[in-house]
């Protein structure tokens, strides 16, 4: 009698394969996101297996963006062979538990080459203004 492969054969079944991702909750303009265990192949309308943790991209009064992480649970799902979404591995990665993720490094990278140039369209309208006046 064979068993199916989602009772642990140790076999490779893809229609079990976890994954850890981003759930969206939230209204409109308003996200926030469950960090969450689900099947890879998971329609809308299933329930997730376990909620890891909780994301707010919206920043607060502080200028903050609000994480919520179980690092215990998060490690042992990735024992088990939990895939990590992308978005998923960033946050982790700022946080100090993976790697930083090379998006992270690109849209730092942005941010100081952006700021450099408006820094220095500022200055150049300094100077024009001081030429002119």
């Amino acid at each position: 009698m064979s068993l199916p492969p989602a009772s642990g054969t140790g076999r490779f079944f893809a229609k079990a394969a976890k994954s850890i991702r981003l759930i969206r909750q939230g209204c409109t303009n308003r996200p926030f996101f469950h960090i969450s265990v689900t099947q890879r192949r998971r329609l809308n309308s299933q329930p997730v297996i376990e909620q890891l943790g909780s994301y707010d991209p919206m920043p607060n009064i502080n200028n903050e963006k609000l994480v919520a992480l179980n690092l215990e649970r998060i490690k042992y799902w990735l024992g088990k062979g939990a895939h990590v979404s992308p978005p998923v591995a960033e946050i982790l990665g700022l946080s100090g538990f993976f790697p930083i993720h090379p998006r992270t490094y690109m849209t730092a990278w942005r941010n100081r080459r952006t700021e450099r140039e408006n820094l220095a369209k500022q200055l150049e309208a300094e100077k024009s203004k001081e030429a002119a006046a």
